[in-house]
């Protein structure tokens, strides 16, 4: 009688309280699993919505997203790791880490594009300032993936220059990617199109140089580099590209035959590496055209912040695609108020433009419109409203906080934010890699120009 008693009475409620218990540390390690936004954040407009550490790996670089029914993955290469990581973003407040794909030791994995299922992964030499061993050996070239499987990638083939490698990759879909390649015979890096249309046996298809890259050729230029990438028109006939110190517009109609439609020299007055890259603004005839900041804690002893003339960030017009001309610098970033600095020059590590959102020809990135989406180092993530793009005007801002641990040598002068990376999403997610911290993810408040807000700093590191 007891026994039967106990089973109708206290067994359920014994098995309710294991069931509430198993629910409760459930929630408790889904909880858990999201890493705390670091304190110290400053911002206007922008704000940190979620933070991944990436298992430790600080220093993440180039970014891509893809969705794949309701799951959105996060690709991402590395500065101090050689490898790749994928982060499941489909909730953006709690990005969660997948997988790492190794990559070769002594390499650099820092940028990678992909369209529909196919992967592109440039390798090169690593330099012993970011890291490097001279004296050991390296892989270079390309890497082509099938990603049909989002998580579990297989390759294909890997193309080799037969020099120090790809610097960077662009790979709008279809046959053609197009690389920033350094090729024996050449100074610098050129432009080089590699045929993908067969991925297991990728050919070269065609490439461009400027006068006096290619040996042999007077008067040499050893001051001449493409860094890539070109972006490719809808119609596949014209290429746009940052190019050492210009701006350069091609037909590349046929492709083994690039020819020269129109180009503007930078360099006088602009310094740094001059042109980084180019942003076609779709249905308005219109560049956005930005440098790379040189100097600032770079090398032991190296040059200071902004020691060159001033690094480009700007518009050009391109109705005339003969005549591309300048039409307006954008404006320079400030500090907030109440720091011991009063311009970014001051801070420490480098100061200015470095990248911004290219990817906005994969299908689950926002298009480009309005916005300019620009990170400038210490400056963090910078975004500028270009609606009239001969007044273009600062509309927001996030510098991260202050890192609090070194994970790799750069900068030497001093542990400060270094923003490298942007990616907007098509939910309006904003995420940035930086060379001492893990992934951010923002928002846009959508308040205008909000006051600014500074959260409590956090303590560095030495």
């Amino acid at each position: 009688m007891f026994n039967r008693l106990f089973s109708a009475f206290v067994r359920p409620l014994q098995t309710g309280l294991w069931i509430a218990i198993a629910v409760a540390l459930f929630a408790w390690q889904t909880a858990a699993s999201a890493n705390p936004i670091p304190a110290g954040s400053a911002m206007s407009r922008l704000k940190a919505i979620g933070y991944s550490d990436l298992q430790g790996r600080g220093g993440a670089f180039k970014l891509a997203i893809r969705r794949v029914g309701e799951r959105w993955y996060l690709y991402m290469g590395h500065l101090w790791h050689s490898g790749w990581t994928i982060l499941d973003v489909t909730n953006p407040n709690d990005p969660k880490f997948v997988k790492f794909i190794a990559g070769p030791e002594n390499t650099w994995t820092i940028q990678m594009e992909f369209h529909d299922n196919i992967m592109v992964t440039a390798l090169a030499r690593k330099a012993p300032v970011w890291g490097g061993d001279a004296g050991k050996p390296f892989e270079e070239g390309l890497l082509i993936w099938d990603i049909s499987d989002p998580v579990n990638w297989k390759q294909l083939s890997h193309w080799k220059t037969g020099s120090t490698g790809v610097h960077r990759v662009g790979y709008p879909g279809g046959k053609y990617a197009n690389l920033a390649a350094r090729v024996a015979g050449y100074r610098g890096q050129i432009l080089v199109f590699l045929d993908i249309s067969d991925p297991a046996n990728p050919k070269e298809a065609g490439r461009w140089w400027m006068p006096g890259q290619k040996e042999g050729e007077e008067p040499a230029r050893s001051d001449i580099s493409f860094h890539g990438p070109a972006i490719i028109s809808e119609d596949g006939k014209t290429a746009y590209l940052g190019y050492g110190p210009a701006v350069v517009i091609l037909d590349i109609s046929d492709i083994a035959s690039p020819k020269p439609v129109g180009q503007l020299n930078l360099s006088p007055p602009f310094g740094g590496l001059v042109a980084h890259d180019v942003l076609p603004i779709p249905g308005r005839n219109m560049l956005y055209v930005h440098g790379e900041a040189t100097g600032g804690g770079d090398e032991p002893n190296g040059a200071l912040a902004c020691s060159s003339p001033l690094t480009i960030s700007a518009m050009i017009d391109i109705k005339d695609p003969k005549k591309p001309r300048l039409v307006s610098v954008f404006p320079e970033p400030s500090p907030p108020k109440g720091l011991p600095y009063d311009n970014f020059c001051d801070k420490g590590g480098r100061y200015g433009p470095h990248n911004t959102n290219l990817e906005y020809h994969l299908p689950d990135v926002q298009k480009q419109g309005d916005l300019v989406y620009i990170t400038y180092f210490n400056a963090g993530l910078r975004v500028y409203d270009i609606k009239d793009a001969r007044r273009p005007k600062e509309a927001g801002w996030f510098i991260p906080p202050t890192p609090t641990k070194r994970y790799g040598p750069l900068p030497y002068d001093k542990l400060v934010t270094q923003t490298e990376d942007v990616l907007v999403d098509t939910r309006g997610n904003i995420y940035i890699t930086d060379k001492q911290w893990g992934l951010f993810v923002l928002r846009d408040t959508g308040s205008g120009h909000a006051a600014s807000k500074r959260t409590p700093v956090a303590r560095a590191a030495p």
